[in-house]
């Protein structure tokens, strides 16, 4: 359980205890947790889950923030299916602590879940929108994540889908990210500290 509990912010822990309780027991352990900031404090979040999906009646019984927190948490599940479908739910969602499951999906292999953040996130591309302002905030926190992530959609765009998309500029994982970094260079040093 403590592995989920450090995936939210500490002001979001009763929520995450409630959301960890929802969830049935995992099959194999989380792994390859990775470390990012979420408003200047460090959340550690679960590569991979192995967790079955609780059912309706019990994600009923949850709050809105813990649903959102729940979805949050199924991005990182092992099945893709499984974490396209928990993408749909949170992606729209402007909370700072929403950000890096989000953004982590574009460094994944499933071009179909990378092209559905792009459709999602169009919004970062509006000044002034929510939406930039937190994903904005979020990239520039975590510059050495975004180029990680960068590394990751170049290594699977070379391996996997450069016959799919010619020029590397074309796979949605490019576009994500370099709307990412502008709308973190946007940002400044006082509204990000803020916040």
């Amino acid at each position: 359980m403590s592995a989920l509990l450090a995936a939210f912010p500490a002001a979001l822990r009763t929520d995450a205890v409630e959301v960890a309780q929802a969830m049935p027991v995992a099959r194999l352990p989380a792994t390859r947790p990775f470390a990012v900031g979420v408003e200047g404090e460090p959340v550690v979040i679960p590569y991979r889950l192995y967790n079955p999906e609780p059912t309706s009646a019990v994600v009923e019984t949850l709050s809105p923030t813990q649903r959102t927190m729940l979805a949050c948490l199924y991005t990182r599940h092992h099945d893709g299916h499984v974490r396209q479908r928990y993408l749909r739910r949170v992606a729209e969602e402007v909370h700072p602590w929403v950000a890096p499951f989000v953004v982590q999906l574009v460094g994944e292999y499933v071009v179909e879940i990378v092209s559905a953040v792009r459709e999602y996130l169009v919004g970062i591309e509006v000044p002034g929108s929510c939406l930039r302002l937190v994903y904005g905030r979020f990239a520039r926190e975590n510059r050495a994540f975004l180029d990680l992530t960068y590394q990751r959609a170049a290594s699977y765009w070379d391996c996997y889908y450069r016959n799919l998309y010619a020029a590397r500029r074309y796979y949605p994982a490019f576009d994500v990210l370099d709307s990412l970094r502008v709308a973190g260079r946007e940002i400044s040093e006082y509204s990000v500290t803020e916040a």
